[in-house]
């Protein structure tokens, strides 16, 4: 009985689409039963919504950033944002014929062999290796199964891989025999091997607490109960102070990393907002007492991405400067003669703030957004957007695979994406001056945006080694957006400055596809080498560095 009322009742709940147009007659039918007052107000009533309606879809923009943010955001792709057009739906049919074909003639899908996964054996170099021996076969021993053969062994052995699993942060526990004298009562106690070391936390401890904290966001008392669990106890204090001192050792590559990222050729820059406690309850003293402050409140991180070299290097800044400011003491440590080097942000005041020069490049992405944004509103116009800026996007991906010179790229680029480019610009200031896009919607504003940073947005046509977009960067920051997202804030600014620290080593070590893990504990082991010459100590050089010293690299790389 109650399933058939709850049906009852989703068979009412029906959508009933009422235009204005139909509303507004609705209204003026009532005058014969209302009162010039009541009429009035109803009918003040329907003008209001008729204004709330047109605001909600001239502002969709907003409303759509919002619903993002709640229920998560959709792709950004192309095709997905204004459809394939006419030529996709053909192939998805030629697909799903093709499919339908494969079955109807009975060809099943081939199954794959047990124990196959995305992975092989050699994308596992940090695992430990055992050999297995053969228990009866040896070099030259004859066939088992024929008579007159004889076995030899292959280069390569078969391989299996298998996963245990274990606690982030292991712990052994070496009991020493002791022995006492029954005369003299002397204790003599077995010696603990030169390899096990002194301390009670070793480097490969510092580099992990330091790895999953401020490489995979991983806060300190969750790592306290995972370990917990696991029966080895590690308190988030332990692993506070771990860090701390960590950082102090790792001070001289942070610094060195810096230093090489200044002369870069192109340089990324942006922000996310960051919380520090320390500085909002100083400064709400500050405020209670009436002292004058520097009239900020925000804190930000700002991340830099420099192109050194040809070695990509991630700086982290948490504090009250923006990226620019930012930026600028980064540049301020840059060789005198260099050339002026390009910088790649969006066209937000707050990446350009600083006294320093740079040939400023915008980012394709946030201009591109802002189309995608309206594509609901505007399909015919975003789409030849949208199509455009692919285009270009497709031309830029040719020149990396095929490992284009800057030279070579800006030319390529000239040649394919010099027409698109000047077909876009066309369209746009069409679109304006013919009055066919109302300059104050949603997608008036997008061109409007367009056409003020055009010049930033097309340097790649014109500057040898200039980007499309600032992705590096925005991808960096994530970083800082998932510490944010899983510990809330950091406490103080030394908290901060340990964390960008981290960060800053264990990206700048990804970007250069090199594993942060084995890397910090190089540095930590190798601290006193490592202050003496960080320059020798990067990412990109440091096996070289310890194969000359004669170093172990413990654990593998």
């Amino acid at each position: 009985m109650s399933h058939r009322r709850s049906q009852q009742k989703k068979s009412q709940a029906k959508i009933l689409e009422v235009s204005l147009e139909e509303l507004g007659a609705i209204v003026e039918r009532t005058k014969a039963v209302l009162s010039p007052e009541d009429h009035l107000k109803l009918k003040t009533s329907l003008d209001t919504l008729g204004f709330v309606m047109e605001e909600v879809r001239r502002k969709a923009t907003s409303i759509k950033r919002l619903r993002a943010m709640l229920f998560g955001a959709s792709t950004e792709r192309t095709s997905q944002v204004v459809g394939d057009g006419h030529a996709g739906h053909q192939e998805d049919e030629k697909t799903a014929s093709a499919a339908t074909d494969k079955k109807a003639k009975g060809k099943p899908d081939k199954a794959k062999r047990k124990g196959h996964g995305r992975n092989g054996a050699a994308a596992y170099p940090g695992a430990e290796k055992v050999h297995i021996p053969h228990p009866t076969l040896h070099a030259g021993d004859g066939c088992p199964k024929c008579p007159k053969g004889h076995v030899y062994p292959l280069s390569v052995p078969a391989v299996q891989v298998r996963f245990t699993g274990v606690a982030p942060l292991a712990a052994k526990i070496y009991e020493e025999d002791q022995f006492r004298c029954n005369l003299c009562l002397e204790v003599f106690t077995a010696p603990v091997p030169e390899e096990v070391g002194e301390e009670k936390y070793d480097e490969t401890a510092t580099a992990m607490i330091g790895q999953l904290r401020y490489g995979s966001g991983l806060p300190f008392n969750r790592l306290e109960q995972l370990q917990q669990g696991m029966g080895i106890p590690l308190p988030a204090a332990t692993q506070w102070e771990l860090v701390r001192d960590g950082a102090e050792l790792l001070r001289p590559v942070q610094e060195e990393l810096i230093r090489e990222a200044a002369q870069g050729t192109v340089l990324h820059n942006d922000d996310t907002p960051m919380t520090v406690l320390e500085l909002i309850a100083k400064r709400r003293e500050a405020a209670l007492a009436g002292e004058e402050t520097d009239g900020r409140t925000g804190v930000f991180t700002s991340g830099i991405v420099s192109m050194s070299q040809g070695h990509p290097i991630a700086l982290f800044f948490t504090g009250v400067q923006h990226a620019g400011e930012n930026l600028a003491d980064v540049l301020a440590k840059r060789e005198a003669g260099l050339p002026k080097p390009i910088q790649m942000c969006d066209a937000l005041a707050a990446n350009t703030a600083g006294d320093f020069e740079t040939i400023l490049a915008n980012c394709n992405g946030h201009a591109r957004r802002k189309y995608v944004e309206v594509a609901e509103d505007f399909p015919a116009e975003c789409r030849f957007v949208l199509e455009t800026l692919r285009d270009v996007y497709k031309n830029d991906a040719i020149a990396r695979e095929q490992e284009m010179s800057p030279t070579q790229r800006l030319r390529f680029h000239k040649a394919e994406s010099g027409p698109l480019m000047e077909g876009l610009e066309k369209w746009m200031k069409e679109q304006l001056a013919e009055h066919k896009v109302e300059p104050n919607s949603g997608l008036g504003e997008a061109i409007r945006y367009m056409q003020t940073h055009w010049s930033e947005l097309t340097l790649f046509l014109r500057k040898a080694g200039a980007p499309l977009d600032n992705n590096i960067c925005e991808r960096a920051l994530k970083k800082a957006i998932r510490h944010r997202k899983n510990s809330l804030f950091y406490k103080t600014l030394n908290g901060a400055r340990v964390g960008d620290a981290f960060m800053s080593i264990i990206h700048t070590a990804e970007l250069n596809e090199v594993k942060p893990f084995p890397y910090l504990v190089a540095l930590l082991r190798n601290h006193q080498e490592v202050a003496k010459a960080p320059a020798d100590w990067m990412p990109w050089n440091y096996c070289d560095t310890l194969a000359r010293l004669g170093a172990k690299t413990d654990p593998p790389h």
